[in-house]
């Protein structure tokens, strides 16, 4: 007896090891799948790739997450080129060969997987719609009623006369923008992208982003899913908001101007840098909530990397201070800010700029990048036609003109 229970305890025993262990696999890979997206991990890093792509006027040249693959325009087409394989797997052409304004407006790589947002224009065919338009009121006409009690003095009532509707032209956008999700499978793969419409809800929020203008600036907040972008028409612009339900909202006061965006990567919370007459603040937004990070009219909002956020301070086009602040799930007016460099480099209209993945601060055009890594300054001289630096500061991606083709090189970016 003694024997059957010491081997059913054993079981028992056994059993629980590999449902514990079960059960921590289980959560470890919804860890993965439902935890804050992009937080404190550490990306795939290319050591060194070449390829060929047909084609030399590429522009707004966008490396993958896994650095992988390219996405560029050419010659108002989107494409994506698989750089492993040495081909074009996605492209989408513009409805209009005259139209500048048609076609692949912007897009966006998701910082942690290969994922590429679009933003595609096309002709609306409902521009202009009729409509019945009904009186509030029906129309009232005096009706002569006879009366027996007195047949010489007829009552005079009024009376509803029904009023026909009328015709009225409505005039929508010109265009409707559409939002896609192109999914991009393994590198090594050939199963094709796969290429989905993410629906507006209401639908018009296709038309009221297009109503806006030329969007300019796309970011997305993966830790919430948000979506931010900038719509310039004319002198105005609109901050622009696309939430989980795909629902479009307008964030800016009227006559504020929105220069640089980042994005918490923990908390979603947007910074941005807002420009009202002759005042330039760095603000938070958290919600609808608004908090000044800074109101110096010489600080920029930089970008946001593991818990800190980056402002740089510019004057007469060189960046001479960058200060930072803790990312803070519920923010202050006016928080302190810690300076973590001090110097001078150029920063003008050519420069690009972000915060790697590693808290390296990457300024840089298409001859030079300048790397501050805790506080110590590197230049290095870029030998590409033109250079790109991915988002996470560790890929360098070199672009050289060979006749009608371009030749593209990967390798680590180090100082």
């Amino acid at each position: 007896m003694k024997k059957k229970l010491r081997i059913l305890l054993a079981w028992i025993l056994v059993a629980l090891v590999f449902q514990l262990g079960g059960y921590s696999l289980l959560n470890n890979q919804l860890q993965k799948v439902m935890g804050p997206s992009g937080v404190d991990r550490e990306p795939p890093i290319t050591p060194q790739l070449k390829a060929t792509i047909p084609g030399s006027d590429l522009t707004n040249i966008q490396v993958s997450y896994a650095k992988d693959y390219l996405a560029y325009s050419e010659n108002a087409t989107l494409k994506i080129f698989n750089l492993k394989k040495g081909n074009v797997v996605f492209e989408k052409k513009s409805p209009s060969s005259t139209d500048k304004t048609l076609g692949g407006l912007t897009y966006q790589w998701l910082p942690d997987r290969n994922i590429l947002l679009y933003f595609y224009a096309k002709k609306n065919p409902n521009e202009v719609t009729t409509v019945k338009v009904y009186p509030p009121k029906l129309k009232m006409s005096p009706t002569v009623e006879p009366q027996a009690e007195d047949p010489i003095h007829p009552k005079i009532v009024p009376k509803e006369v029904p009023v026909e509707p009328r015709l009225e032209k409505r005039y929508g956008s010109p265009q409707i923008t559409e939002l896609y999700s192109l999914e991009l499978p393994n590198s090594d793969e050939d199963t094709k992208p796969e290429d989905s419409l993410n629906t507006f809800d209401p639908p018009s929020g296709g038309e009221k982003i297009s109503e806006g203008g030329k969007i300019e600036q796309f970011i997305v907040a993966t830790s919430t899913n948000l979506m931010y972008l900038t719509v310039k028409k004319g002198s105005t612009q609109l901050l622009m908001k696309i939430d989980v339900m795909k629902e479009v909202s307008t964030l800016n006061k009227p006559g504020e101007l929105i220069d640089n965006m980042a994005t918490s990567d923990r908390y979603g919370t947007l910074y941005f840098d807002s420009i009202v007459g002759t005042n330039h603040q760095v603000i938070a937004l958290e919600g609808t909530n608004r908090r000044i990070i800074s109101d110096n009219f010489d600080d920029r909002i930089l970008g946001i990397s593991k818990g800190k956020v980056y402002i740089g301070q510019v004057e007469n086009n060189q960046l001479v201070n960058i200060k930072t602040t803790t990312d803070l799930i519920k923010l202050t007016n006016n928080p302190s800010l810690k300076t973590e460099w001090e110097g001078s480099i150029p920063f003008n209209d050519d420069v690009r700029w972000l915060i790697g993945a590693k808290g390296q601060i990457v300024i840089y055009d298409h001859k030079t990048a300048n790397i501050i890594t805790a506080g110590k300054l590197a230049e290095v001289k870029l030998q590409g036609d033109e250079n790109y630096v991915s988002v996470d500061g560790a890929e360098l991606i070199q672009l050289t003109k060979q006749g009608s083709s371009t030749l593209v090189e990967l390798h680590p970016l180090k100082p």
